[in-house]
């Protein structure tokens, strides 16, 4: 099973275009256009497109709104032994987002993959903002954030993320899933002006959203 929106293929084919910002080390693609296929484009104007793009949207959104902690949890990390890979808080969060799923009717297993993703993109950020910080010193942070505090709003947002994948099983699971997650990612990039780092780990958090093969 091939999945679309890996991080390689949506920097370079469906990403275009963002802004090289803080934390990158090289510009963006040019812009490519990419029409979709006739199939596809019959399908994004069925009655159900907006109710199915609306859903994935909000997941979109929310993947880079989980994304912008990962910037807390760099500065939070940074000049400090804590390691950026943490097996026992990653556990937590996946053993409870399942059991989230469990009391909303939702499949575990799905959310559990969906958050695996997210977990991975959110430690390409700090990685990224640590190389960064790395090699220019005067980028570095000069607060670092209450890590417990930033946990905190992960998981609301954990939370929120799990509620929006239960209420997409129709969305996540039809063939035009994967155009319309991109549609969706593209257009959150844009609102949210993220960088090619924040683009990658965006592509990368979504990867498994869709549950279609192609």
């Amino acid at each position: 099973m091939r999945r679309t929106l890996t991080a390689a293929a949506a920097a370079t084919l469906l990403f275009t275009g963002a802004g090289a910002g803080a934390g990158t080390a090289a510009a963006a693609p040019a812009a490519r256009h990419v029409p979709p296929a006739p199939s596809v484009a019959a399908t994004l104007h069925s009655p159900s497109a907006a109710t199915h793009h609306g859903g994935l949207r909000s997941l979109a959104a929310l993947s880079a709104e989980r994304l912008a902690t990962g910037d807390l949890v760099a500065a939070a990390k940074w000049g400090t032994d804590s390691p950026i890979d943490d097996p026992a808080r990653e556990q937590q969060v996946l053993d409870a987002v399942a059991e989230q799923a469990r009391q909303l009717g939702a499949d575990p297993g799905a959310t559990v993959r969906v958050f695996r993703d997210q977990i991975e993109a959110n430690k390409i950020v700090q990685r990224g903002l640590h190389r960064l910080w790395a090699a220019d010193p005067t980028k570095a942070p000069a607060e670092r954030p209450d890590l417990n505090e930033v946990r905190k709003e992960i998981n609301r947002i954990n939370t929120a993320l799990v509620q929006a994948l239960a209420a997409t099983p129709q969305a996540r699971s039809a063939p035009s899933c994967h155009p319309r997650l991109t549609a969706a990612a593209v257009r959150v990039r844009h609102e949210h002006h993220l960088d090619t780092l924040h683009t990658l780990a965006l592509a990368r958090s979504l990867r498994s959203v869709c549950a279609t093969a192609d």
